[in-house]
């Protein structure tokens, strides 16, 4: 894994605060289950502040500590979900004969996962969509963890720029796959078409073995 990949693997301490106690971990814990749980029974409507702090036991006032906006805190939702997603499958890795396969794989996977929970899906994409300049760091984690699962997919520790390159390309028509079928414009078999087909572009940027190029 790269240097700026690395991190991704990690839960975000916000906004470079000192690192959480284990009690305010527990805590955030706490308001991101509650945050999920919400969103998988209503999508991105259901997911109020007021609602939240209560289910998750803690003040409104210490809600907005942990979380400046909705928008942050789904955002948040979907860097938890994407951790979780990582870490299983580091347990159950992709077994494609190469690359592009093991990427085309994983992605599907991850999309099966977030299919099974729709409205959850749709508030972590909407606020996705919605995040401003103010969520930046927290978008940018998300990011990372999605190019931390795609390298991991390709068995690279040191990709090149070309490389790097062609994952960007991946995660943004996994995101555009994800947008298009909650909104019911594609069918998962176009999805999974869609995925497979840019992911032949990690073939394209494959480093020149022996008796190659």
């Amino acid at each position: 894994m790269t240097a700026d990949a690395r991190p991704a693997a990690q839960p975000p301490t916000d906004r470079a605060t000192p690192p959480l106690t284990e009690r305010q971990e527990a805590r955030r814990r706490r308001i991101l289950h509650a945050s999920a749980q919400l969103a998988s029974r209503g999508g991105f409507e259901a997911v109020q502040m007021r609602e939240v702090a209560e289910a998750a036991g803690v003040a409104l006032g210490t809600l907005y500590r942990y979380f400046p906006s909705k928008i942050h805190l789904l955002v948040a939702t979907m860097q938890d979900q994407l951790q979780h997603m990582h870490s299983t499958l580091r347990k159950r890795p992709p077994a494609g004969d190469d690359a592009a396969q093991r990427v085309a794989e994983t992605l599907m996977r991850a999309f099966r996962a977030l299919q099974r929970e729709p409205h959850l899906a749709d508030a972590m994409v909407r606020a996705l969509t919605f995040a401003d300049r103010s969520v930046s760091p927290e978008v940018d984690t998300v990011s990372r963890l999605t190019t931390a699962i795609i390298l991991d997919a390709m068995g690279l520790e040191n990709p090149t720029p070309e490389q790097l390159s062609a994952v960007r390309v991946i995660e943004h028509t996994w995101h555009s796959a994800l947008i298009t079928w909650l909104s019911g414009r594609a069918s998962i078999a176009q999805v999974k078409i869609d995925i497979e087909t840019v992911c032949r572009l990690i073939d394209l940027t494959a480093e020149p073995g022996p008796g190659r190029g």
